[in-house]
């Protein structure tokens, strides 16, 4: 059976002794593309841009703190303890989504408390731009060959020659296709429905549609934490419980926030 061969360079462009890698070209993307659709919802529901400058800001720095914490403490959390200063070491690689989407909440949190703004509001809009920033990261994954998934013989099967010669699924293209349609769905519900003006009822759909696909597809995907191999459960499948249950408290709830 044939498959799919993927020899992608991570390299996008070589100026010298300068280069410029897919992953980080389209992190890069993901948040340019996340705050431009945070724009168009803040002038669309008439916002002042310059409050989405300073929440842009904390954000940047909760994803970048949580997502690098995320790696060191839950997938190699032996290593990091033991060798502290390396948490610090962003270049050699290592971000966590569960940590960035943490990190995230966290730092919304803190801005909304300071900008007096409701924390419900900012998580319903800024589900629909996240969504659309994991689908950037893992398409950066997908050309890092990484997160690879499980040997499997079915005829979508990726190759991925820099790791091994071994036909695979391709678990982070898996998520990525689900990310994207997770955007566009909660778009169609912001855009074309009243259910917007149920408070958390949007982050309640976007985190139970992320985690739902995140941990079915944790199935497929080859273990990336060191201690994986003993326990029934991935780490982020562990990991997605809790947002799971957040998820179904804020839909389920959510009626009881509606705005007047």
């Amino acid at each position: 059976m044939e498959h799919i061969v993927w020899n992608a360079d991570p390299i996008l462009l070589s100026f010298g002794s300068v280069q410029v890698y897919w992953y980080g070209a389209l992190f890069a993307t993901a948040i340019l593309s996340g705050f431009g659709v945070m724009n168009k919802i803040y002038k669309f529901e008439n916002k002042p841009i310059q409050q989405l400058e300073t929440l842009q800001f904390y954000i940047i720095i909760g994803i970048v703190v949580g997502a690098r914490l995320g790696h060191c403490l839950f997938y190699d959390p032996s290593y990091y303890l033991d060798n502290p200063l390396k948490i610090f070491y962003v270049w050699e690689g290592g971000l966590a989504s569960h940590g960035g989407g943490m990190g995230a909440i966290i730092a919304t949190f803190f801005y909304a408390k300071k900008s007096k703004v409701s924390f419900l509001y900012l998580l319903d809009r800024l589900a629909i731009p996240t969504a659309l920033f994991a689908f950037f990261v893992r398409m950066g994954n997908l050309m890092n060959s990484e997160i690879i998934g499980n040997v499997t013989n079915v005829s979508w099967a990726f190759i991925f020659s820099r790791v091994d010669e071994l036909p695979r699924h391709p678990a982070q293209l898996y998520e990525a296709i689900s990310y994207l349609s997770i955007f566009i769905m909660l778009s169609l519900i912001y855009l074309y429905t009243q259910k917007s003006k149920n408070s958390g009822f949007l982050f309640g759909v976007f985190l139970l549609s992320v985690f739902v696909a995140r941990f079915l597809i944790e199935f497929v995907k080859v273990p990336q934490a060191m201690y994986e191999n003993i326990s029934f459960m991935s780490t982020g499948q562990m990991l997605s419980i809790p947002f799971l249950l957040m998820a179904v408290w804020l839909i389920v709830s959510s009626k009881k926030r509606m705005k007047n």
